[in-house]
């Protein structure tokens, strides 16, 4: 009697297909995930400053009520929002210097890049403080 202790070449050749099946409908999708990241990066950049814009405007309530003697850091501009984030923020990003009125809240945008003409961007809400 024959001992049959491996795979035949049939089998092995079946195998190759299918991984090289699988790997074909996988790879595209991990490629074109750079663009969800920066993406996504561009939203939490935008929360970030929409989160410290309202902690500043709220400071600025405070200390207009005399709850509090600390004073708030001047936002007239979009641009300035940048200030507030702890370390500033990252020359990756660009913000432009739209202007923000005294307790006015104004959409701002940030973008990836050095300028706005990119398509990766990310609204938010600045509070102006003066």
């Amino acid at each position: 009697r024959k001992s049959n202790a491996g795979f035949t070449l049939i089998e092995l050749m079946s195998v190759i297909v299918i991984l090289g099946v699988l790997a074909a409908t996988a790879v595209p999708k991990f490629v074109d995930l750079s663009g969800a990241a920066k993406s996504a990066a561009v939203e939490g950049v935008a929360g970030a400053l929409a989160s410290a814009s309202s902690l500043n405007h709220a400071q600025n309530i405070a200390n207009d009520a005399g709850l509090t003697t600390t004073t708030a850091t001047t936002v007239d501009s979009c641009n300035d929002v940048s200030a507030l984030l702890d370390g500033g923020l990252d020359s990756d990003y660009f913000l432009p210097t739209t202007a923000v009125a005294d307790g006015a809240a104004v959409s701002c945008t940030v973008y990836f890049g050095t300028d706005a003409t990119s398509a990766i961007s990310a609204s938010f809400t600045a509070y102006g403080v003066q």
